[in-house]
């Protein structure tokens, strides 16, 4: 399919996406919503089925989503009976909960997670066939309020070989022809083309599911769960998704998806998938499709059971990153298969689990404040964090994945950005997580604002305009580490005329591997760095500053975020990175460094909204500046031993606070 052939199909979809706002299903001031999976399978009895749209009900939660498995529907003769998935409608309807509807179309009864491109042209009719079926049947029950198009698309790495998808690329192939040799010269030995082709091929067919949808229904909500967000992020074209998409949303299962992480920092994680969608829906909706409520026993990559502290933590994090709700996977558990018995809101009994009530709590303090959580806003603090999807191609190809050194393996370039966003919220900060075609290049001053790079290995010649732009009208940018190493041909333009020595003032005059762990000082900062040294070429000093317009580039070609993530020692990345940084005059934030504390703050139509989380080990007393000194927070939400007076705030350990001023 041509991009042109994409556009004409995304232009199409323009007006069912206004239809859907007209229709009020989910807009960006509807009061957020909580949820979880009702998994239905052949065995289960209509009273069991509706037991459980009772149970939401009954615990807060106004919507469920219900994986509408084509194999217990399709029918020996080539039709559908839906008479078991009829009986959660129905009970749906009944109990006044919500349906998120998400297509599963046929596959091996063994395969959890559902395909993610059809193997062949006949797949993918069947696909259409189905999808026909689907939304007729079930458009017009009130419990419906939207379709989740595919469940997690994403490949973790895994290149399809399939006839449909080979027969794809040789059509790609012909109007991306492969270049031998860069305008100067150079040879290109190496390329991203599998990458570049999943990344445009993933929009393509999602665009398609929308586009077979919409045939049928114009109103309903259109959504997907992309999942393994920071290994899998190069696959996916959030800006392009906003077109057939009305809202976004993600998996977050911690035993899945949150590997490059200790149990101590999961709702660190979940703060920055939830930046990362916030970012990547721009002016859509969004929601955590999928967030891991229950226990693994065999199923999960690092197994484990939510503890209710967690499920509250990671509620008011989506919350707090403007998310329109949650929905759990799941309530009941599947009985049969590697999940069997497995990832449950309820017990055996059908009673709720102390992480269901930890979530009905959350539920009530919502619909109590209605007014406060219907249009929430993020206050910057004017620095955004940039990660580049080109760098994770380039790791995927250059990178190892088991080095003895995290800097040389897989994962190392989003462990970066993550890094510095840690350090940053750490300080009380709002920071965002963007993707670079995510930002808005476009404003007239950027004075006050600062971008981080931190250790993006691949920058495309292409990003040159947009960030000499930033720069000289007013912006501060911050590179760290390997950033720019390599162009989008992975070619070393340090070594062959370097692309950004106009915008950062020089050039490298060579990287040098010294330790696992070692330090650098510049002026009164001590910061551990991760293996390599770069060299500013004609400079002693290990940073160099360089004014460009009405801005000014820091340069730091060493891995200080790298160095904190190996070292675990956040606070001379978070001292360095404050101070060195310009921040919004509107911005809150703690006085000092609090290591694993979280803090989103949020302008609303009633006021101001404060949420904290303390995932240290020790109690905090923390004191917050800019904060007006007669104004007074109210909580809210108070975990055990957390509470605030005047500007100071006392978190236990694994303790929220939630407040409103």
């Amino acid at each position: 399919m041509s991009k042109i052939h994409l556009l004409l199909i995304m232009i199409a979809l323009l007006p069912s996406v206004s239809g859907y706002a007209k229709n009020k299903q989910l807009e960006k001031d509807a009061v957020p919503f909580f949820g979880a999976q009702i998994f239905i399978e052949p065995g289960q009895t209509q009273p069991q089925i509706e037991s459980w749209f009772k149970t939401l009900s009954e615990n807060g939660m106004t919507v469920c989503r219900i994986r509408m498995f084509e194999s217990y529907m399709l029918q020996p003769d080539g039709n559908w009976d839906f008479t078991l998935f009829d009986y959660a409608f129905r009970a749906a309807d009944k109990h006044g909960i919500k349906v998120y509807a998400t297509f599963f179309p046929a596959t091996e009864k063994t395969d959890i997670g559902g395909w993610k491109f059809p193997k062949d042209e006949e797949q993918k009719n069947a696909f259409s066939q189905y999808i026909k079926a689907l939304v007729t049947h079930y458009k017009d029950f009130s419990s419906l309020c939207g379709w989740v198009i595919i469940n997690e698309p994403g490949t973790d790495g895994h290149y399809p070989q399939t006839d449909f998808f080979q027969s794809a690329r040789m059509q790609w192939n012909e109007t991306h022809p492969i270049r031998d040799f860069k305008e100067n010269g150079f040879p290109i030995l190496m390329t991203n083309r599998d990458k570049e082709f999943l990344n445009e091929f993933t929009t393509e067919f999602l665009s398609w599911i929308a586009g077979e949808i919409r045939k049928y229904d114009t109103s309903h909500d259109i959504h997907v769960n992309p999942a393994a967000v920071f290994s899998n992020y190069g696959e996916y074209d959030f800006p392009s998704w906003r077109h057939f998409l009305t809202s976004l949303g993600g998996s977050a299962h911690p035993s899945w998806h949150f590997g490059y992480f200790t149990r101590q920092q999961y709702s660190l994680a979940m703060l920055a998938l939830a930046e990362i969608l916030r970012s990547g829906a721009g002016d859509m909706p969004w929601f955590m499709t999928e967030i891991q409520g229950g226990n693994n026993t065999y199923s999960g990559g690092n197994a484990m059971c939510p503890t209710s502290e967690e499920i509250a933590q990671w509620l008011w994090i989506v919350l707090g990153c403007e998310g329109k709700g949650g929905i759990f996977w799941m309530l009941n558990p599947r009985s049969s298969g590697i999940e069997a018995g497995e990832w449950a809101m309820i017990d055996f009994q059908g009673k709720p689990s102390e992480r269901l009530t930890s979530a009905k709590e959350v539920a009530k303090v919502v619909s109590s404040y209605t007014d406060i959580f219907r249009n929430p806003r993020i206050i910057s603090s004017g620095i955004d964090i940039i990660y580049i999807k080109e760098s994770l191609w380039a790791e995927n190809l250059m990178g190892k994945s088991s080095d003895r050194y995290q800097g040389r393996n897989h994962g190392a370039v989003i462990k970066s950005s993550i890094a510095c966003f840690k350090a940053l919220t750490e300080r009380g900060l709002n920071v965002g997580l963007k993707e670079i075609n995510e930002y808005d290049f476009s404003q007239a001053d950027y004075t006050g604002r600062s971008i981080v790079i931190s250790n993006q290995i691949s920058i495309p010649t292409g990003y040159q305009k947009n960030l000499e732009t930033f720069v000289s009208r007013g912006g501060t940018l911050l590179v760290e580490g390997l950033s720019a190493f390599f162009d989008e041909d992975l070619h070393n333009t340090m070594n062959t005329g370097f692309t950004f020595e106009r915008l950062f003032g020089s050039n490298i005059s060579e990287f040098i591997l010294k330790d696992d762990l070692f330090t650098i000082n510049t002026g009164k900062h001590k910061l551990p760095v991760h293996l390599w040294q770069g060299k500013i070429a004609d400079k002693t000093a290990p940073v160099s500053e360089h004014s460009f317009g009405k801005g000014r580039v820091i340069w730091f070609p060493s891995n200080i975020a790298l160095g904190a993530w190996v070292s675990d020692n956040f606070k001379p990345l978070s001292d360095y990175l404050y101070e060195t940084l310009p921040k919004s005059a509107k911005a809150l934030s703690f006085d000092r460094h609090h290591e694993n504390v979280l803090l989103r703050t949020l302008e609303t139509d009633k006021g101001k909204l404060l949420i904290c989380v303390n995932k240290s080990e020790e109690k905090e007393i923390i004191t917050l500046n800019n904060l007006n000194v007669i104004a007074k927070l109210i909580p809210i939400y108070a975990s055990p031993d957390c509470s605030v007076t005047g500007n100071k705030i006392t978190m236990h350990p694994d303790g929220i606070l939630v407040m409103i001023l």
